[in-house]
């Protein structure tokens, strides 16, 4: 059974970085899918940053040059490394995992598995 867990939220000023971890475990054999979504209270949850096993990569518009995402298949572990973070940047930070290697952004049901998620706080 696949399992994600999350950490490395937090607060932080306009302008400050942090940087999300997920370990992951019980992935079936093959190739696959992650990625990191947000969420806030009343709206849509929205992707972020998507990559494949194969390393290809996709990102929203809004984080595209400030957000990095990272896959260690060793270590069964995705990062997000944000910069210049931005108080719309606020959300609940999600990661998320499937099978294939498909990668779009929408609709969040094209992931199947998803951690708990983590608080992130961006002040002005």
């Amino acid at each position: 059974q696949v399992h994600l867990e999350e950490s490395g939220g937090g607060s932080v000023q306009a302008g400050g970085s942090l940087r999300l971890s997920c370990v992951g475990s019980g992935y079936p054999p093959g190739d696959y899918r992650m990625g990191w979504f947000r969420e806030v209270p009343g709206k849509e949850r929205e992707g972020v940053a998507v990559i494949s096993s194969d390393r290809r990569t996709r990102y929203a518009d809004s984080v595209n040059g400030r957000f990095t995402i990272f896959l260690d298949i060793a270590k069964n572990t995705l990062s997000l490394q944000m910069n210049s973070l931005k108080p719309e940047d606020t959300a609940k930070y999600y990661c998320a995992y499937n099978s294939g290697t498909w990668l779009a952004l929408r609709p969040p049901t094209i992931f199947g598995h998803w951690g708990q998620g983590t608080q992130v706080t961006v002040s002005s």
